[in-house]
């Protein structure tokens, strides 16, 4: 630690849950958990609700989940959503960090609550029941650590900073692209649609695969090097365009499970609990048996498959049934009815819309990179192991 740096506690650093106001009844711009996404620094969108509690909030304010699992899976997200003078609300199970004129920078103070120097004293603080615990906030207002001067946390955000702004504009890249294709796809199959088509089935459709989860007590069959991808790795409140798994298992336990290896492209939809996630594997994987693959019907058309999916995962999300959880099954897919035209038109959409994707999956292999490296600079720029220097460039 640099001998330059100030020793402080949390609650002298910064504000933390200030005194806001907001008439009840007043319509105001609210932030759910679900928006807040994991180690994300911008917040995706908000709702538009009448006031009748919770946490408030303006403009670069940092909103840091205080509920288990909702922080240990890093939702901490800064507010730039609001408009000047604004103030939006949100879960009362949010902690609201604030910047304080002269002693902290705003931006430097997200990369402070996302990094573990907060991060895991907040965790670490929890009490309650099982499954309901939450962060103690006077134990983090006294939480002590160091920091800099205000121009050198400027200096540490500003290299943070700009390594989330390249993420999210790759991130807007993708919506873009997959709107198009998904554009596309509507002029060519639901506004142009002949009633010469071939009606049948989605499960007809397309090839549908069962998941499988290899024996959890026996220890060969994981950390190998296959991915495997459960019901939990697809994002919840919207579709995941190409995803990635750090589950991994073995040859023995892919052969002694019934989950197959899905070739890169196919699609994956949760089947149980929260029904109709779905997502493009970016490589091969197998998949426990909450999630379907589904494999193209017609010869590598992937993305037209996808595409299907996307079209038609309300009505399968209706059809949904369970007196425990709901859960989608192969009859979940027969009693959907689809008209699809010729095979050749449908390689013939393939051929327009590969490259959006392939696009996509580029996109997607720079935000894992640039994600590993901001992780890997964080905790080193907000320890002082590693000084901001001019020369230093993102690349």
């Amino acid at each position: 630690m640099s001998s330059e740096w100030k020793e402080y506690k949390l609650k002298d650093f910064a504000r933390i849950n200030p005194t806001e106001r907001i008439p009840k009844g007043t319509i105001a711009k609210k932030i759910p958990m679900e928006f807040v996404q994991p180690f994300t620094k911008r917040i995706p969108n908000y709702l538009l609700e009448e006031y009748k509690g919770g946490v408030k909030f303006r403009n670069g304010d940092t909103l840091m989940a205080r509920i288990t699992p909702s922080l240990e899976n890093g939702k901490i997200s800064f507010v730039d959503i609001l408009d000047e003078d604004e103030i939006g609300y949100g879960s009362t199970e949010y902690i609201v960090l604030r910047a304080k004129d002269n002693i902290s920078d705003k931006h430097f103070l997200y990369y402070l609550a996302v990094s573990p120097t907060i991060r895991f004293t907040a965790i670490k603080s929890m009490t309650g029941s099982s499954g309901r615990q939450r962060v103690q906030t006077d134990v983090v207002k006294e939480h002590v650590f160091d920091a800099p001067e205000l121009p050198e946390q400027r200096a540490i955000a500003s290299v943070l900073s700009s390594l989330d702004d390249k993420i999210d504009l790759l991130h807007r890249q993708n919506q873009t692209l997959e709107q198009m294709a998904e554009t596309l796809f509507r002029q060519w199959f639901v506004e142009e649609a002949n009633e010469g088509w071939e009606a049948t089935s989605l499960y007809d459709a397309v090839e549908l695969v069962g998941g499988g989860t290899p024996k959890t007590s026996i220890e060969e069959y994981w950390n190998g090097k296959i991915k495997w991808l459960s019901g939990g790795d697809i994002s919840s409140n919207h579709k995941s365009i190409i995803t990635r798994s750090e589950k991994t298992i073995t040859e023995a336990g892919l052969n002694n499970s019934s989950t197959k290896l899905l070739p890169k492209y196919c699609t994956v939809i949760s089947a149980r609990g929260t029904v109709g996630k779905y997502c493009i594997l970016s490589e091969p994987m197998a998949f426990s048996q909450s999630n379907y693959g589904i494999k193209p019907k017609y010869q590598d058309c992937y993305f037209f498959t996808y595409l299907l999916i996307n079209h038609s995962v309300e009505e399968l999300n209706s059809a949904a049934y369970g007196s425990v959880f709901d859960t989608i099954t192969t009859n979940t897919f027969k009693r959907l009815d689809v008209a699809l035209p010729s095979e050749i038109e449908i390689q013939n959409f393939e051929a327009k819309v590969e490259d959006y994707f392939f696009k996509i999956l580029n996109n997607q292999t720079q935000i894992h990179t640039l994600s590993a490296l901001r992780d890997t600079l964080l905790p080193k720029l907000m320890s002082g192991e590693v000084r901001v220097q001019q020369e230093l460039k993102i690349p």
